[in-house]
């Protein structure tokens, strides 16, 4: 099963500890540059305020690419009150990636990057920043929000985004999948694994992954 939208009850989720691959978070800090490229959907919008509210300047150098997804308008509006030089409002991220390449593709030494809200937008953006050139030590991270996961089978390789429950049904071949914390930055997903290949059928009730 998989639910769309904000699921955690707050913005900040403190995550466990776990194997090496899974992805670690900070907190996004002010840096000096001459640009600043912000990448946020949902409540990652509230870090990037957090960002304007501790170096006042800092939104006159940045162009922000920003997707709702289902927060409604109050977000937009607060960005927008904080004055960056450009802000984009996406509504999915497959809509949003040519404006981010291109962006990229413009981009001259000393860009800083931040990237906040889900692990999906934040994997598939950090993939794009580094594939252009941008160095890790250039991308900061902050997770806000939903602990939805993006999931790749690993049996038939498809992707089903926004998954909140384990196990989950892979959105492309059916089957149920238990959720791993094995991370691919490559693929910028978490893989999931048959749950019941050794007797079909036996599947647990699926339960909210951090419940």
């Amino acid at each position: 099963m998989t639910r769309k939208g904000a699921d955690a009850k707050m913005s900040k989720f403190q995550f466990p500890e776990s194997i090496a691959s899974r992805p670690v978070y900070g907190t996004l800090a002010p840096r000096p540059g001459k640009a600043h490229l912000m990448i946020a959907d949902a409540e990652g919008a509230e870090a990037l305020l957090d960002l304007a509210a501790q170096d006042a300047g800092l939104m006159a150098k940045a162009h922000i690419l920003y997707i709702p997804k289902g927060t409604g308008e109050t977000y937009v509006e607060k960005l927008r009150a904080a004055g960056p030089a450009q802000l984009y409002i996406g509504p999915s991220y497959a809509a949003s990636v040519q404006r981010l390449r291109r962006v990229l593709s413009d981009a001259h030494m000393g860009l800083q990057v931040y990237l906040a809200g889900t692990e999906g937008l934040m994997g598939q953006a950090m993939n794009e920043a580094v594939s252009a050139g941008i160095p890790h030590s250039a991308i900061q991270t902050e997770h806000r929000g939903s602990t939805a996961r993006r999931m790749q089978c690993v049996h038939c390789k498809g992707i089903t985004e926004d998954v909140t429950t384990d196990p989950f049904v892979c959105s492309h071949c059916g089957l149920n999948l238990f959720v791993r914390d094995h991370y691919s930055r490559r693929l910028a997903a978490f893989q999931g694994v048959c749950i019941d290949a050794e007797d079909p059928g036996n599947v647990p009730p699926a339960k909210e992954i951090y419940s």
